[in-house]
């Protein structure tokens, strides 16, 4: 009795290739700026790959000193989720904070405007974070939400930063 391999239907060192494209696509498309972990939270456990999870990161605003925004999101795990071929849910929650001064060192900064963006698919979903800033409460509004090439999610998070009145947002009109 001869017992075949999982990996028979690849060529040697054909998922080897798989995963350095997807590494290599993944570079391409590219990020406003990488955000870092703060933890994940284990939601099913995968026998192979890493488990499915939740992750919750946190991306400090490039135009406004002082302000983090945490956002948490699902993601896919298994083989496909370890190699960054899993679509991940269109489900995320933001909540933004002052952790310092509040300061803006490029002002002005737009009325609205997308300040981080991240893949959760090999091709096609991102998720977005934009924000919006509320001058007569002079405060920084962020939405987050997903979007595909061809259909969005109305899925969608906001939270809003009030700013001390000694410190208006400089708007760019």
């Amino acid at each position: 009795m001869r017992l075949t391999s999982l990996s028979a239907p690849f060529a040697p060192g054909a998922l080897r290739r798989l995963a350095a494209a997807a590494i290599g696509l993944a570079a391409l498309a590219g990020g406003a700026q990488a955000a870092d972990t703060v933890g994940t939270v284990d939601t099913a456990f995968k026998l192979i790959g890493r488990d499915h999870d939740i992750i919750v990161e946190a991306y400090d605003d490039p135009a406004v000193q002082g302000v983090t925004c945490y956002v948490s999101r699902a993601r896919v795990g298994g083989i496909k989720g370890s190699l960054g071929l899993a679509e991940d849910k269109a489900e995320a929650s933001i909540a933004c904070r002052q952790v310092g001064p509040i300061s803006f060192p490029n002002a002005p900064v737009k009325a609205q405007e997308e300040v981080f963006s991240e893949r959760m698919s090999l091709l096609f979903k991102r998720l977005r974070i934009v924000r919006m800033v509320d001058a007569p409460r002079n405060t920084l509004v962020y939405l987050t939400y997903s979007d595909k090439l061809i259909d969005g999610s109305p899925q969608n998070s906001v939270t809003a930063v009030p700013v001390d009145r000694a410190t208006p947002i400089p708007v760019k009109k």
